[in-house]
């Protein structure tokens, strides 16, 4: 059967019709263009008028005659004024623009992959924070997720960047293995490759979770602005450390927090320890002491590992001595000892007679060792004391006596660091990779932060006593001899460097006997003769 052709209407009339329809759209479109102040300014007014009848319903009875009384001695004194209705007219009609004008929404909660992540956090967390004795359980599946995480935000990625997380009192929170288990948890889920720091009120039982901002690289070593006795270990949070030191960061200037040592007669840590991994940094913040050191005192450089790291300092004015050795170690320790002993000697003489200490017992002293397990390991081989029992005096009475020693170990050779290094060196560093044990094993306490995903080197935690747990980035203080340091890292390390001695005869006083001694300063290091 032959096909009927479709009606003229219908197969010849369906273009005009499309044709009509964008024509009305843009007519439409153009017509709200224009008419788009007025469409403002009436929404304005509708609003402006909804305010002021819930004004005027929220006004008591007894209060709303003198309203009415004040509004209209208003309405007559701006009809009295010359070109009053007009200002007033302008007045409103700008005040119905400004409040009908667009706006953009407000978010007010979460989105939807947002809300499905936050319930998937909160479904992996009811293990933890329930029990079936429970008769109303913060957490239970299915249940609200919204009264337990009371502040949230994401980041770009949408991934959890901040969480307040409630929970409930029975939760054992004074146990490490419950709050490691927690932290472990909030840290898979909420996105591995970043830093979190987590903060415990134990009292409200109110757990704070926030992404922290990896640590600046880029500061120098410079003259940090200290007092003599305080030495910058290196920089964390801003909300951690009390105070701030200028720094220069490239062109700029700013503020930054430092992590500031304190030494001296009064210091309660008055020696530190440094342990970190191979190429963790540990040489470098040794470096950034040594040179902050040398502008108030003197300077004893005893490196185990012999690799010349430390030949930048050989020969300087301030450095008594740059020794890799065993028998040039055990010397300088040796001398570092008696001199010690002296310093006590002659500081107790003067207190007695009433007159103030001299002043080459007033210069500080710098006994700075890298690894010295190496050197009481060729020691024992050898036969010979270990250096570190010359090191029981230093460390007993160098306070009193304005000796300091700074240790760099890394772990491999904790071991072999006696009773006396470990009960004295109440300042503690640790550089590097490690592992939350690791770190707890060094500080006495672990972080409360997960491990960072990139560990540049001079990246870790300090504790300096008894005091809390704090992220460290060591100023960058490279050898100034190595290759591969960079040219600018290389003139700010030299530009702080004291002026080189070369063979210099110096008059040192003998700590036996107190007379004077010959001391040659070279490239050999301290020679101590008759």
């Amino acid at each position: 059967m032959a096909r009927r052709p479709l009606p003229r209407i219908l197969s010849s009339g369906s273009a005009s019709i499309t044709r009509g329809r964008e024509f009305a759209r843009t007519a439409a479109d153009s017509a709200t263009d224009v008419l788009h102040p007025l469409i403002m300014i009436t929404r304005g007014l509708r609003l402006l008028a909804g305010a002021g009848r819930q004004k005027w319903a929220a006004t008591p009875k007894d209060r709303r005659g003198p309203t009415l009384f004040l509004v209209a001695a208003c309405v007559l004194v701006i009809a009295l004024l010359p070109y009053g209705p007009f200002i007033a007219l302008a007045a409103v009609m700008g005040a119905a623009a400004w409040t009908g004008r667009e706006r953009t929404p407000v978010r007010t909660g979460p989105d939807e992959a947002e809300t499905a992540r936050l319930r998937a956090l909160y479904e992996a967390l009811v293990p933890y924070f329930s029990t079936p004795e429970d008769p109303g359980p913060l957490f239970a599946h299915g249940g609200d997720w919204e009264q337990v995480f009371s502040a949230y935000a994401f980041d770009g990625d949408g991934r959890i960047s901040a969480l307040r997380v409630a929970y409930p009192a029975y939760f054992p929170d004074s146990e490490p293995a419950s709050r490691a288990r927690i932290e472990q948890l909030l840290h898979a889920k909420s996105g591995r490759g970043r830093e979190y720091r987590f903060d415990w009120d134990e009292e409200g039982n109110r757990l704070v979770m926030s992404v922290l901002d990896a640590l600046p690289t880029s500061v120098t070593a410079q003259r940090f602005v200290t007092a003599p006795g305080e030495t910058v270990l290196g920089f964390t949070d801003d909300d951690a450390a009390p105070r701030t030191v200028p720094v220069t960061d490239g062109e700029d200037t700013r503020d930054a927090p430092g992590v500031v040592w304190r030494t001296g007669l009064r210091s309660t840590e008055p020696h530190l320890l440094a342990v970190g991994q191979p190429g963790s940094g540990t040489s470098t913040l040794l470096r950034s002491v040594a040179l902050q050191a040398l502008q108030h005192g003197d300077v004893l450089i005893v490196e185990g590992s012999g690799t010349g790291e430390y030949a930048c300092f050989t020969g300087r004015e301030g450095v008594l001595a740059v020794e890799s050795g065993l028998a040039g170690a055990l010397s300088t320790l040796e001398w570092a000892a008696s001199e010690t002993e002296r310093r006590l000697i002659e500081a107790d003489r003067a207190r007695q007679a009433g007159r103030p200490a001299p002043e080459d017992i007033r210069r500080p002293l710098w006994i700075l060792l890298d690894r010295p397990s190496v050197l009481g390991h060729l020691a024992s081989a050898d036969g010979g004391p270990d250096p570190q029992e010359l090191l029981q005096v230093p460390l007993r009475h160098g306070r009193a006596a304005g000796v300091t020693v700074v240790m760099t170990e890394q772990f491999d050779g904790l071991d072999g660091l006696d009773a006396t290094v470990r009960s004295h060196t109440r300042a503690r560093v640790v550089l590097g990779h490690c592992t939350p044990d690791q770190i707890e094993s060094v500080l006495g306490l672990g972080p409360h932060t997960t491990p960072p995903p990139d560990v540049p080197p001079g990246r870790g935690y300090a504790r300096l006593g008894t005091g809390p747990v704090l992220r460290i980035q060591v100023p960058a203080t490279p050898d100034p001899y190595d290759d591969a340091t960079s040219e600018a890292q290389r003139r700010a390390v030299l530009d702080l460097l004291p002026e080189r001695r070369t063979a210099v005869e110096a008059s040192l006083p003998d700590p036996a006997t107190g007379d004077a001694v010959t001391a040659s300063v070279g490239v050999e290091g301290l020679a101590l003769s008759d």
